[in-house]
């Protein structure tokens, strides 16, 4: 998605989705799912970022979340730069390779319930 978010009170909560280009269908691959949770826990212990909840689907994501002390429009705009860089660097595709659901709820603790 390219549009901006604009966050009013920079201490808030906020929720966002975001989603892949043409909603393709990438987070059903292990490796998809497994960089963005390495993205948001380096966002949670590196850039201020609270996680109160969040939801990959598929083909998006959804975060609850409120930025200590940074611009959340910044911290947002680099965790979709970091993702989208390094989706192709670190991720192969292989035909075998079988397919799993990546679609559930995790808490802030970032423990799989």
């Amino acid at each position: 998605m390219s549009r901006k978010y604009k966050f009013n009170d920079k201490n808030g909560v906020y929720f966002i989705s975001f989603a892949t280009v043409y909603w393709i269908d990438v987070f059903v691959r292990d490796c998809y799912f497994e960089m963005m949770i390495s993205a948001l826990n380096y966002c949670r212990e590196n850039k201020g970022m609270k996680i109160y909840g969040y939801c990959i689907m598929p083909s998006h994501v959804h975060l609850l979340f409120q930025i200590e002390e940074k611009n959340p429009s910044d911290v947002i705009r680099d965790l979709k730069t970091f993702t989208s860089s390094t989706t192709e660097t670190n991720c192969r595709i292989s035909s075998g390779k079988p397919q799993r659901m990546a679609t559930m709820d995790v808490p802030a603790s970032s423990e799989k319930v």
